[in-house]
């Protein structure tokens, strides 16, 4: 992970520009579709603070973490608040979100340790939360590109999630890739909810 971290710190400025414009409005609208008006939100590894900015602006109460320091900057600038300096073995929060948003963040972490931080996810929510992740589709595990990436696919997810008794999955759906030049890579989108 730590390979993955100083990477995103060399090329933060450069990776916010790129996605910054990015138009996830279809997976917000997944995810904020299940949560109460004025919710309050984890954004877990929330690189820009595109994502935070965008839930803070419909009213939410957003918390943003990452573990890349420059990531942090960029990000508590572009939102107007502190981005907590965190990696994702670092979380400990209690039962204190109505949602957790995972967008292309958890997949760096090896699947080794990745049941660690679906727990700690776990602990975070408050009972009848949910959880948004996205992964590359696929099943390669392995560095990528200067980064370290787990692809998981509906089989792969399902078994993981299998785990955790807590977590319903209440929507998987698969999209294309929203940058220019990319629609041909493909994404798992996941919405998992914690038992009331």
């Amino acid at each position: 992970m730590d390979k993955t971290l100083d990477y995103y710190d060399r090329i933060a400025e450069e990776f916010a520009a790129d996605t910054r414009d990015a138009d996830v409005g279809e997976l917000h609208a997944l995810f904020l579709s299940h949560l109460p008006a004025g919710g309050r939100i984890l954004d877990l590894g929330c690189g820009s603070g595109r994502d935070s900015r965008l839930f803070r602006d419909k009213g939410y109460e957003v918390v943003a973490v990452d573990g890349s320091r420059e990531f942090c900057k960029i990000a508590s600038s572009l939102i107007g608040q502190e981005v907590l300096c965190r990696t994702f073995e670092e979380l400990d929060f209690e039962e204190e979100f109505d949602g957790v948003w995972a967008c292309a963040s958890i997949l760096h972490v090896p699947s080794e340790h990745l049941t660690g931080v679906i727990a700690r996810i776990s602990r975070a929510l408050k009972r009848g939360g949910f959880f948004y992740a996205s992964f590359k589709y696929g099943v390669f595990e392995g560095e990528r590109n200067g980064r370290y990436f787990t692809d998981l696919d509906e089989a792969g997810f399902a078994n993981m999630i299998a785990g955790f008794p807590e977590f319903g999955i209440v929507e998987t759906r698969i999209t294309g890739d929203v940058r220019p030049g990319r629609a041909e890579e493909k994404w798992l989108n996941v919405v998992v909810r914690k038992v009331p």
